[in-house]
């Protein structure tokens, strides 16, 4: 029988010269293209995903009280998150945002409150205690009365007819600043 020889296979059609083990020539490939492009194009913007915001609690940015091995078993609550009055404000203005905001009733069964019930709300979920609240409060009365607007409480303010929600965040927004400013 003949012997025949084999031939050896044809050479690859793309030949992997510009690509090394670490890719650093695809990298380099990519850089020159983008270096390429004219400079608006170049410009970063904020990625804003298609599908929307995350979602965050309305408590972002604090730590929500937890129960110990020891509230645990003696069956109580977890102590408080503590927080100022300025911050107890700026909590109970998200959460009128996250729950939706009342006139008339502390709250109704979708959930949305008045400007009592949000603070009765934030202190119910363990941030702060009975005595920021009335501090809080009382800074809420400071901005309604340095404002013009003499009530009996910030409640009767909350239920008036012409009182809007962006009125009830600017007004917890006001307190807010001037008790931080006071160190509250």
């Amino acid at each position: 029988m003949p012997r025949t020889e084999l031939t050896p296979p044809p050479a690859p059609l793309l030949t992997l010269d510009l690509l090394t083990a670490d890719g650093s020539g695809l990298v380099a490939e990519v850089e020159a293209y983008l270096a390429s492009l004219p400079a608006p194009a170049r410009t970063p913007v904020p990625y804003a995903c298609p599908l929307g915001s995350v979602l965050r609690p309305w408590y972002d940015g604090h730590r929500a009280p937890r129960a110990t091995l020891l509230d645990r078993a003696l069956r109580r609550p977890a102590r408080p998150a503590p927080v100022t009055a300025a911050e107890h404000l700026g909590l109970a203005s998200r959460y009128i945002a996250a729950h939706g905001w009342l006139q008339g009733a502390m709250w109704d069964a979708s959930g949305r409150v008045c400007l009592l019930g949000a603070q009765a709300a934030v202190l119910a979920h363990g941030f702060g205690t009975p005595a920021t609240v009335r501090t809080a409060r009382v800074q809420l009365m400071e901005v309604l009365h340095a404002t013009g607007r003499p009530v009996n409480s910030p409640d009767e303010y909350n239920d008036r007819p012409a009182t809007r929600q962006a009125d009830v965040h600017r007004l917890l927004d006001r307190a807010a600043a001037r008790a931080a400013r006071l160190g509250l």
